[in-house]
């Protein structure tokens, strides 16, 4: 299957209303985020945002449409990002079932403890309020 990645620029937002209405209503796309979607037939089928909060980006929504998941689309998505965008200012709070997922696109576990303050008083926040999180870093690791 043959699957597009790019940034997704800010006037093509409205584009992802329609698709997280049906699939992740309580996610809302901020424009301050950079957002990269894949296509497939020229329809966006996976979306990944990447929310600023100071220096450091977080990674706030991954998306693959369900007809489309468990076929690779998400470790293609996150193939992309790590030759355009990512770096060790990249972090993403994965519930705890992701985080093989997360840790196999190199994301490794972060001790709360570990984090950049202003990501260490909103991982407490998401902690506390019950969610079953994993703190989590981009390290790029050279396979040569």
């Amino acid at each position: 299957m043959q699957v597009f990645f790019q940034s997704l620029p800010l006037i093509k937002f409205p584009l992802l209303k329609p698709i997280y209405k049906a699939y992740y209503p309580i996610a809302k796309v901020k424009n301050n985020e950079s957002t990269i979607v894949g296509y497939h037939d020229k329809s966006i089928i996976a979306i990944v945002r990447f929310r600023p909060i100071e220096r450091y980006q977080l990674l706030t929504g991954m998306l693959v449409l369900p007809e489309y998941q468990r076929k690779g689309i998400g470790q293609q998505l996150l193939t992309y990002c790590e030759s355009a965008i990512l770096t060790s200012d990249h972090y993403c709070f994965a519930y705890q079932h992701l985080e093989n997922f997360y840790h196999n696109n190199s994301f490794h576990v972060v001790q709360s403890v570990d984090l950049p303050a202003p990501l260490k008083l909103l991982f407490q926040r998401y902690i506390s309020s019950g969610k079953k999180l994993v703190a989590m870093q981009y390290k790029h690791t050279d396979m040569s």
